[in-house]
């Protein structure tokens, strides 16, 4: 006995379905891409630029509730040395994921370059220092490397526009920057003040940071 036939109309619409499909697939791929090329690959964290556009987001939405956090390791480059750059890896995925775990869904995180890390997330004021707190113990907690527990130590600075007197996200980085040098090797999440907002930078960055310095000008013939 021979299977019913379809409507023409219901061959029309399968038809149809086929390079919908296919163009729904595409789209999926192309959004996975490009998701992709926002993230540094190492440490799955955003690129500096969407971490910038992110955080504006975020920063002018809620300016009371934000936290924003300049993170970097210690000694990372003895690490790299000694140990391997494995290790170094490592050590970078896990300051991302850690920097991740404390924003959660509401905040951004972002691998500005080498062992530099920027995070922001809403946290309301009474709960900061709290907050602060537990993420100086999470950056602290040991490196599972090759069988060993490795010491992990990471410097991190947070502004605050209560603390720095300032919503421009600029100056919060450039802020918690300083207050993290203020602070580097002690453990905790140094809160940033107004004179840290007054630091000195080249192109956004803290003035002495590798790369920052001025190239020397050619004499006067």
């Amino acid at each position: 006995m021979t299977s019913p036939a379809l409507p023409r109309k219901s061959l029309h619409i399968t038809a149809a379905a086929v390079p919908l499909a296919g163009w729904t697939a595409h789209t999926i791929v192309l959004h996975r891409r490009l998701a992709a090329a926002q993230r540094n690959l190492l440490t799955g964290t955003l690129r500096r630029e969407p971490f910038l556009t992110r955080a504006q987001r975020i920063l002018e939405r809620h300016p009371h509730d934000t936290i924003v956090i300049l993170a970097d390791a210690d000694h990372f480059k003895t690490l790299n040395d000694t140990i391997g750059h494995a290790a170094g890896d490592i050590a970078l995925a896990a300051i991302g994921a850690r920097l991740t775990e404390w924003a959660g869904k509401r905040g951004a995180v972002g691998r500005l370059g080498g062992d530099e890390f920027a995070a922001l997330t809403r946290v309301r004021p009474r709960h900061q220092a709290l907050r602060l707190e537990h993420l100086a113990v999470l950056l602290a907690q040991p490196l599972s490397y090759d069988d060993e527990q490795l010491p992990l130590a990471v410097s991190a600075g947070a502004a605050t526009q209560g603390t720095v007197g300032s919503r421009d996200l600029a100056v919060l980085m450039r802020a918690a920057d300083a207050a993290m040098y203020e602070g580097k090797h002690q453990g905790v999440v140094v809160q940033a003040r107004p004179h840290h907002a007054q630091a000195r930078s080249v192109n956004g960055r803290r003035e002495g940071r590798p790369g920052t310095h001025a190239r020397p000008t050619s004499a006067a013939a």
